[in-house]
């Protein structure tokens, strides 16, 4: 199919605004995809870091608990 003109092109004999209405939301939707997609990996990240952060806290309180409860009873056997 050969268009003499632009605007021709354009029209694409009537169905021009069918066509590009087409193209464009396409373009919206895949640009809105990518927007989410990226958004959504950045607060998986963000949930994944604030995890390893309470886990190690966790692992450091359970730490002294046991350090605390060891010194307790070397104390308690050397009395």
């Amino acid at each position: 199919m050969q268009f003499s003109t632009f605007a021709e092109f354009i029209a694409m004999d009537g169905h021009g605004f069918y066509v590009w209405l087409s193209y464009g939301v396409s373009i919206a939707l895949l640009t809105l995809l990518v927007f989410f997609s990226i958004k959504t990996n950045k607060n998986i990240i963000r949930q994944i870091q604030r995890r390893q952060q309470r886990e190690e806290k966790l692992k450091q309180a359970a730490q002294q608990h046991q350090d605390s409860i060891s010194q307790e009873v070397t104390h308690e056997s050397t009395s």
